[in-house]
């Protein structure tokens, strides 16, 4: 009885301390419901549940005064558009949800979010990354992730820095893989990078049919690919090529952040496949919250997922937690108490698309979330202009079966070893670490390589007057041609400097009859494309011009003219005469006769009638010739 009597007062003080924390925490918060669309079968769909189911508890733990509480209401899509939009139609009419997370797919958020602009009730998903979704022509749609033509930029880059000429992009035929091509297509171009080809592949493609497009690749010149596709048909892919040897010394493989933020849960055996290629991947900065909630993400994992395989904590995982502190926190911040639905006005003969409700929180709603920004677990968390904003880039090396980093981008810095190294990407080689390159080697592949088959360039070659300038012979046992000279040595040069391979073969043509008519009938083979090129002695003419082009001379001869020579001139003595026609000649002599009969006459009316004839002849003569009138 003495020990109840002293523990009477602390068990009532305990009770009155009980009473009021009840009385204080006892307000039940108003519930905001949110709906979340997910493929839950997937790999990025089962880690996506886990941290939503973490944040939830973590956020409200952290703040338990909050006058709000997130109800979270979970639908599987399925992989299947029409299932996603059934299901958000779902929560919009009977949970009058004010904020949809999710859905997984582009595809689907492409739907999803014209339904989310017609209720005014925000769409936030953080794995839809096709550039084709955007918050100008979708106000309702926010990205809490990255679109993808935001890693365009670190790709090209990379392409630039080892100074790789023509790329072959292959991607999934869907609204996530075609997304990526526009700009990136222009990014190249604009560092005058060519796209030779474009490799499409659909999603529900066999595993013959994705052989038969690497054997088309085969037979290319390029050998830089980038793969831009979901991890299950990336590692249907990197198997095949594998297989068939595409995996090997000269082939550059470079994997866009959609295969690379999962390469950890891939199978061991696919990322083997992989090794030599590189990878870009969203940076996350660490820290002990992250360290932390990792070993929390994977014990609860175990729970959620006891018949998966263990699986690893990705960018998605986080992503989707700060997410749901960013939705959580808009919901307190915008003052939301209670769940208000516009309904419209009657309509005869309406679907239920046309009598959807509208919320009159969306607005304030999505204001406060755009506003919202925060260091989260994936870093800084900022959605203001309707999508995660990148800070940078980390660049991969997939060797054996794990990877290592090589270096980061930025776009301030461009390409470096380290963050926050000062540098840019435009320099002759990259400032990354080694890399060592499909078929283990360190040594740069020169992007092409000869096609295991096709066409070689036809060269036609003559046997010209100038052995110095151009010579051929045809063996006659091979019948292979040999060609040299000056124009050889031009062409040759002028092939290895090409940024591709070129095979080619010299055609022998041999010139008979006169030598115009030869050579004129040698250029039309060109024409004819019995040769692709011709080369020789050849001179630039109008009629040759019709049909084919010349090169610009590169030889010294400037400009000249052609003109006929008359060989039967007179170069005798009287070649003094040629000056003048015999016309000019007699009309002279007439002329110099006049003038000396003149002069003689006056003076002979003058004092000189007296002198002899000689005397007066000799001077008319010399008056007419040589004195001026």
């Amino acid at each position: 009885m003495a020990l109840c009597a002293r523990t009477a007062p602390l068990l009532f003080l305990l009770a009155f301390n009980i009473a009021v924390a009840q009385s204080v925490t006892g307000k039940k918060a108003e519930e905001f419901q949110v709906g979340v669309v997910l493929d839950l079968g997937t790999l990025v769909g089962k880690v996506a549940s886990t941290s939503i189911s973490l944040a939830v508890e973590d956020f409200y733990a952290v703040h338990p005064n909050y006058t709000t509480q997130l109800v979270l209401h979970f639908r599987d899509s399925m992989g299947d558009d029409v299932q996603a939009a059934s299901a958000v139609l779902d929560l919009l009419e009977n949970h009058k949800v004010q904020a949809i997370i999710g859905p997984q797919k582009s595809s689907q958020a492409l739907f999803v979010s014209d339904l989310g602009n017609k209720c005014e009730v925000p769409i936030i998903s953080f794995t839809a990354t096709s550039p084709t979704l955007s918050s100008h022509t979708l106000p309702y749609f926010v990205r809490a992730t990255p679109s993808d033509s935001a890693q365009v930029n670190s790709i090209v880059s990379i392409i630039k820095s080892y100074a790789w000429r023509e790329v072959v992009p292959i991607y999934v035929d869907n609204d996530y893989g075609r997304g990526i091509i526009p700009p990136l297509v222009d990014a190249l171009q604009q560092k005058d990078i060519h796209v030779p080809y474009r490799s499409e592949i659909d999603q529900t493609a066999t595993s013959e049919e994705i052989t038969q497009e690497l054997y088309k690749l085969m037979i290319m010149q390029t050998r830089v690919y980038i793969v831009h596709m979901s991890p299950s048909l990336g590692s249907l892919l990197f198997t095949k090529a594998k297989e068939i040897g595409m995996m090997s010394k000269g082939a550059v493989w470079i994997i866009t952040d959609g295969l690379t933020n999962l390469i950890d849960s891939l199978n061991p055996s696919v990322v083997e496949a992989m090794s030599g290629a590189l990878g870009v991947e969203f940076y996350v900065p660490k820290s002990t919250e992250l360290d932390s909630f990792t070993k929390r993400w994977y014990m609860r994992s175990r729970i959620d997922h006891p018949n998966d395989p263990t699986m690893k904590l990705s960018i998605f995982g986080l992503w989707a937690y700060d997410t749901i502190w960013s939705v959580a926190r808009a919901a307190e911040k915008s003052k939301i108490r209670k769940a208000i639905f516009q309904r419209p006005s009657s309509m005869k003969n309406s679907t239920s698309l046309e009598t959807l409700q509208t919320s009159v929180n969306g607005p304030a709603f999505l204001k406060a979330i755009l506003k919202n920004k925060f260091r989260g677990l994936s870093g800084n968390f900022d959605l203001s202009n309707g999508q995660l904003q990148v800070s940078a880039f980390q660049i991969i090396n997939v060797v054996g079966k794990g990877h290592r980093l090589i270096g980061f981008w930025t776009a301030q810095n461009g390409i470096s070893k380290t963050l926050d190294q000062n540098t840019t990407y435009e320099r002759t080689k990259p400032d990354l670490n080694i890399v060592i390159w499909p078929g283990e080697v360190t040594e740069l592949p020169r992007g092409w390589e000869l096609p295991v088959q096709g066409k070689k360039l036809q060269v036609g070659v003559v046997k010209g007057h100038y052995p110095e300038y151009i010579d051929a012979d045809k063996d006659p046992i091979t019948g292979v041609t040999t060609a040299r000279g000056l124009a050889i040595d031009v062409f040759e040069e002028a092939v290895k400097r090409l940024p591709y391979a070129l095979p080619y073969e010299y055609k022998m043509f041999n010139i008979t009859g006169t030598e115009s008519s030869s050579y004129d009938e040698f250029v039309y083979q060109v024409y004819l494309k019995k040769y692709h090129i011709a080369i020789g002695d050849i001179s630039i003419r109008y009629n040759r011009s019709l049909y084919v082009d010349f090169t610009l001379p590169y030889t010294e001869s400037g400009i000249a003219m052609e003109v006929p020579v008359k060989e039967s001139t007179n170069k005798d003595a009287w070649i003094f005469l040629k000056p003048l026609t015999p016309d000019m000649w007699f009309a002279t002599i007439i002329l110099f006769i006049y003038t000396g009969f003149v002069i003689w006459l006056l003076e002979l009316l003058g004092n000189n009638k007296n002198a002899p004839i000689s005397r007066q002849l000799v001077t008319s003569i010399y008056l007419s010739m040589f004195e001026e009138s």
